[in-house]
């Protein structure tokens, strides 16, 4: 079964977003690793790197940056983390430095907001 138009709508938006948030990235000295890397657990946004620090990235595009804020379930971090311990275990000589995850919100004017290492597990 296809996609609706509002579902169409809402997944070119979402790549929109993550090629603004990569070119972000890119123009502050991180190294992509990956983008939409899809694991058993669940698929990553992206991978960047930098310094040996690897950040597994969940990009979040609403209307506004506060309801991006609020969009992150606790299923979607669980769907992270086991798709991060996926990752690192098929890529041992990633984050060497350390990793962290980062929620990046875009809203519907482009305007980007980064939430550094917005959670925590112990990888």
């Amino acid at each position: 079964m296809g996609r609706t138009t509002s579902g169409r709508r809402a997944h070119k938006l979402g790549l929109a977003a993550e090629a603004a948030v990569r070119d972000v990235l890119l123009r502050e000295g991180w190294s992509i690793r990956g983008e939409r890397l899809r694991t058993e657990a669940g698929e990553v946004d992206l991978a960047a790197e930098k310094e040996g620090l690897l950040a597994i990235i969940e990009v979040k595009a609403r209307p506004t940056l506060a309801v991006a804020a609020y969009s992150l379930s606790p299923r979607q971090r669980a769907r992270l983390l086991a798709a991060a311990e996926i990752l690192l275990a098929e890529n041992p000589d990633w984050g060497r430095a350390g990793v962290r995850f980062d929620l990046l919100l875009v809203d519907a004017a482009g305007q980007i907001r980064r939430i550094t290492d917005a959670f925590r597990d112990h990888l």
